[in-house]
């Protein structure tokens, strides 16, 4: 599987694919694709999984694609503006990624549940009790809201985050909670009671405009019904 990433900040993923490859993908990402890929709707693994990647804020049900009879393209695009990142997963090489995070991948990555072993981590960090994990052998895409900073954290060094920042992490990295220190910060900083502490060794992955920060910023000019 051959691949590029067109777009800017509405960017796509354009996957060409040789006979008889295929790529796995949440409910409605296909954007467009060449006439000889053939879709089939599954659990991907069965009920136990589907499940558990519900929970994660994806769809029970993957779409999996296959290129019949000759070379395949398939594009998936981004559902916000932001950015699309590819990730080489294999043994040692887990991702953790915010929840929906998830886009595409080969069929040989397998998409499961992560929760967080300290529950505040979960309630209060922002990225919500239950993460995606990205395991198995292949190429797989995952998209970020906003531009993308990335980190290498060596071993006991951390980063202190605001909530909702946190887009991705290497599976040897920790996610944990920080309250804001003095009541008076809490109250009157703007910044929340608790930020996301992330510590290596390992890669981290910052989005610069977490969708839920933009829904809180346009709210106020939204009309509301009489």
């Amino acid at each position: 599987m051959k691949y590029e990433i067109k777009g800017g900040n509405l960017p796509v993923v354009i996957c060409h694919l040789e006979a008889g490859e295929k790529m796995i993908t949440e409910k409605g990402s296909m954007s467009w694709m060449s006439p000889n890929m053939e879709m089939d709707t599954n659990t991907g693994g069965g009920f136990g999984k589907a499940l558990g990647r519900m929970f994660s804020g994806e769809s029970m049900f993957q779409n999996t694609y296959t290129a019949k009879g000759g070379e395949g393209m398939i594009a998936f695009a981004s559902s916000f503006p932001g950015s699309i990142v590819p990730f080489e997963i294999g043994p040692g090489k887990e991702m953790i990624v915010q929840k929906s995070g998830f886009l595409a991948s080969e069929s040989t990555v397998e998409l499961s549940v992560h929760m967080q072993k300290k529950l505040g981590a979960g309630f209060f960090g922002g990225e919500g009790f239950i993460m995606q994990k990205l395991s198995g052998n292949g190429v797989a895409f995952v998209e970020f809201d906003g531009a993308v900073i990335e980190y290498d954290l060596a071993a006991g060094q951390s980063m202190v985050l605001d909530t909702g920042y946190l887009a991705a992490m290497e599976s040897s990295c920790k996610m944990e909670i920080q309250q804001v220190a003095g009541l008076k910060n809490k109250l009157l900083g703007g910044e929340g009671f608790f930020n996301t502490l992330v510590s290596g060794p390992g890669k981290v992955w910052i989005q610069t405009m977490p969708i839920n920060n933009v829904a809180g910023a346009i709210r106020p000019y939204i009309p509301t019904g009489n």
